[in-house]
């Protein structure tokens, strides 16, 4: 690992970080810098082959990573892209101006899945994850949106895989990150202006039961109520949710079993590599690596046909 750090330094000009281990889950090795320089660094995904996606809001640009560390522009004028998530050949994007996109991950070529509900345009979605029918569950916070909110309240919404749009709950503050158990049979809302984590079971695709607190964040020094931002999942179900104090890991039973910290505040997180068992960290200027022990869940969408 020190080997790898080194190599990150070089070619990056990063540095690494100590990490203390979570038993069963890790870190194994040091934090690594892989990059730095940019505005604010969000939705990292990662594809089969070990490539890894992320955002730069500000500048409007998704980035991809290849295997060998080598940074590229993948897409210019994202539209303030966020959360993304691969599927298959496809990248999914939520555009901050209002709208929910894919990419085909070939040629960057895009299509707009959806940009309204009842007739008026989304606040400014967020996060997303899929499930195995192909619909899409999505935030819809604030951040970003006009000063006016167009849809009058945040909410997270489902797009069905027929184009259908439904808004599944309205009753959370700033809902940001979004995902699923690894069978589906729940949905995770990570708020960032309240510090109680959502778990809703999952009764059909794009309907769901009423809501529980999942956890409460553990909170930095002089802050009663911070939420999260973005998260992933493991196989085993275990939550990484990226906060104030760094990523907060949450078993499925709700128990905070440990915080790994990163130099900068994280604000989205995704296993990656051809074993799923680094962590790509998005924090502000900078993109991060972590090597772990647990395996990253990944989200493959419906099978193919």
């Amino acid at each position: 690992m020190i080997v790898r750090c080194l190599i990150a330094v070089l070619l990056a000009g990063g540095a690494c970080l100590s990490a203390e281990q979570i038993p069963g889950i890790g870190p194994v090795g040091d934090v690594t810098k892989l990059h730095t320089g940019f505005e604010f660094t969000e939705g990292p995904t990662a594809d089969a082959a070990g490539n890894l996606y992320f955002t730069d809001i500000p500048n409007q640009r998704i980035h991809k990573l290849d295997s060998q560390n080598q940074l590229s522009v993948f897409a210019e004028n994202s539209g303030y892209s966020n959360g993304l998530m691969v599927v298959g050949d496809r990248l999914l994007a939520c555009e901050m101006n209002g709208k929910l996109k894919e990419y085909r991950l070939a040629d960057a070529e895009q299509t707009t899945l959806a940009e309204q509900f009842e007739g008026k345009r989304f606040n400014a979605p967020n996060d997303l994850v899929i499930d195995r029918t192909g619909g899409i569950y999505f935030t819809d916070p604030r951040f970003r949106a006009p000063e006016k909110l167009p849809q009058g309240k945040e909410a997270v919404y489902y797009r069905a895989a027929d184009g259908t749009v439904m808004r599944l709950l309205d009753d959370r503050k700033a809902p940001n990150g979004v995902i699923l158990s690894p069978d589906e049979s729940t949905l995770y809302v990570i708020p960032s202006m309240e510090k109680q984590m959502w778990a809703y079971p999952v009764e059909a695709p794009g309907k769901i039961g009423a809501g529980k607190v999942l956890c409460e964040l553990q909170q930095r020094p002089g802050q009663d109520n911070g939420g999260g931002d973005g998260l992933t999942i493991d196989t085993k179900g275990n939550l990484y949710i990226t906060s104030a104090l760094g990523i907060q890991v949450v078993s499925p039973d709700g128990k905070i079993v440990g915080i790994i910290e990163i130099p900068e505040q994280p604000a989205n997180v995704t296993f990656g590599g051809t074993d799923h068992r680094t962590l790509f960290v998005t924090a502000r200027k900078s993109l991060y690596a972590v090597p772990m022990e647990s395996i990253g869940h990944v989200f493959s969408g419906p099978a193919a046909k």
